[in-house]
């Protein structure tokens, strides 16, 4: 359709323009309208193939990108494999390493001591704490004061406990034993069973253990108001 446009086009401009020239002037216009439709086919022509190459050079560029990623991409992946499989070795290699430094240290350092079952500045017997004043109070005072501490005066319930406080101390001290209704009774309301009093126990409602004095008779009176120290129990 286009070339038979263009003839046509070319033929009527023949015409118009052959009606006043002569035969010559008019094969001249002919060939000159032939070479111009000639041009206008050739100048399309390279436009379609330039719009072709560049076409073609954006898809090569596009797959360039393409084949750039994908190599980009698997080269990630492995390399996460590689860095998930390090990770794996050092952690299975931090495990094994662990145990031997458990083992190593079980093997070169001396055991931990086991805790404390008293605080410091308190006495150990058995599942008991025993606290020696360094104060003076009065009985009632006293006892309160061992409240605050989590214990109460001492109770002597054996021989054990006798020799034990009268070898730690060095003083007259309080001890958990009361006068009430003429019955001695003890702080944890048990009824006083064996008894360690001086041969002159003196006039009072509350005990007193006197270190200075023989292991099996050191017990005296004393009344509740005076001043003296005092040992607090803690039991276990």
């Amino acid at each position: 359709m286009y070339i038979k446009f263009c003839r046509s086009y070319g033929e009527d401009k023949k015409d118009e323009a052959g009606a006043g020239l002569s035969p010559k002037s008019q094969l001249s216009v002919e060939l000159e309208g032939e070479k111009g439709i000639q041009c206008a086919t050739v100048g399309t022509f390279r436009m379609y193939r330039i719009a072709c190459l560049v076409l073609s050079i954006i898809c090569l560029l596009l797959l360039m990108v393409i084949i750039i990623l994908g190599v980009k991409f698997q080269h990630g992946s492995t390399e996460c494999s590689v860095n998930e499989k390090f990770v794996s070795d050092k952690q299975a290699l931090s495990t094994c390493s662990y145990s031997q430094c458990q083992d190593y240290v079980s093997k070169s350092v001396p055991p931990y001591r086991e805790c404390k079952q008293c605080a410091d500045g308190w006495l150990t017997l058995g599942r008991s704490c025993f606290f020696l004043s360094t104060t003076r109070l009065s009985w009632e005072q006293s006892q309160r004061n061992c409240s605050t501490r989590g214990g109460s005066l001492a109770v002597i319930s054996s021989q054990e406990i006798q020799d034990f406080l009268t070898q730690k101390g060095k003083m007259k001290y309080w001890i958990g034993l009361k006068k009430a209704n003429d019955a001695w009774t003890w702080v944890n309301n048990t009824a006083l069973q064996t008894s360690y009093w001086a041969e002159d126990p003196l006039q009072g409602d509350c005990a007193v253990i006197n270190s200075d004095s023989a292991l099996q008779k050191n017990w005296v009176r004393a009344s509740c108001n005076s001043y003296t120290y005092f040992i607090c129990q803690l039991q276990m």
